[in-house]
C-alpha cells in the first residue's frame, strides 16, 4: 500500500509539474538549445560568458603545444554560425576553400574585440531566424541547427579550459 501511495504521489507531482509549463515545441527546443549555447547560463556556460572580458593578447594565447587560441576558436564559431545562417537565408555563404583549419587561423587580435560582437550577433541572428520560421521550416533546418548548438558548445567549453590554463577564468562564471 504504500508504494502504491507513494507512486500516486510521484504521478500527482509530475502531473502537477508538467501542467505548470507549455508543451514543448521543436522551435522551443530548438530556441533553448540556441540560447543555453550563447547567452543563457543553464547546464553549462555559454559563448558570451565564456569570451567575456577576455583581452586581445589572452585571446591570443596558446599553451605551446599546437592547440588552438581562443581568437581561432571564436573565429571558426563565427564563420561557420554565418555560413549556417546564410544557407538558412537562402542566400550565399561566404566563399570557403574546403580548408577547415583557415577558419582558425583567418584570427585577427587587432579585431578581437569585433570578433566577440560578431559572434554575439550571428547568434543572436540565428536565434531570430529560428523564432519566425514557420513549421516547414524548421522541419527543413532542425539538424543543422541542433548541430550548431553542439558545436558552439563543444568550442565553448574549449575556450573555457585555455582560460583555466592561462589562469583568465573567474570560477564564479561556472565551471570550478
Amino acid at each position: 500500500m504504500k508504494r502504491v501511495l507513494a507512486a500516486l504521489i510521484l504521478c500527482v507531482s509530475a502531473c502537477a509539474f508538467a501542467q505548470d509549463q507549455k508543451p514543448a515545441t521543436l522551435k522551443s527546443i530548438l530556441l533553448e538549445q540556441l540560447k543555453t549555447t550563447h547567452n543563457n547560463k543553464d547546464w553549462f556556460v555559454p559563448a558570451n560568458i565564456a569570451v567575456q572580458g577576455l583581452t586581445a593578447e589572452q585571446a591570443t594565447w596558446t599553451d605551446g603545444k599546437g592547440n588552438h587560441s581562443i581568437g581561432q576558436l571564436t573565429n571558426h564559431l563565427v564563420f561557420w554560425n554565418l555560413q549556417a545562417l546564410a544557407k538558412f537565408k537562402g542566400e550565399t555563404p561566404a566563399k570557403f576553400s574546403g580548408n577547415n583549419d583557415e577558419t582558425f587561423n583567418a584570427f585577427d587580435t587587432k579585431k578581437w574585440n569585433d570578433t566577440v560582437q560578431q559572434l554575439d550577433k550571428v547568434m543572436n541572428d540565428i536565434e531570430k531566424f529560428v523564432e519566425s520560421a514557420d513549421d516547414a521550416t524548421l522541419n527543413k533546418i532542425a539538424s543543422t541547427v541542433a548541430h550548431i548548438g553542439t558545436h558552439n558548445a563543444y568550442h565553448t567549453g574549449q575556450i573555457i579550459y585555455i582560460r583555466r590554463l592561462q589562469g583568465s577564468w573567474n570560477p564564479d562564471n561556472g565551471v570550478k
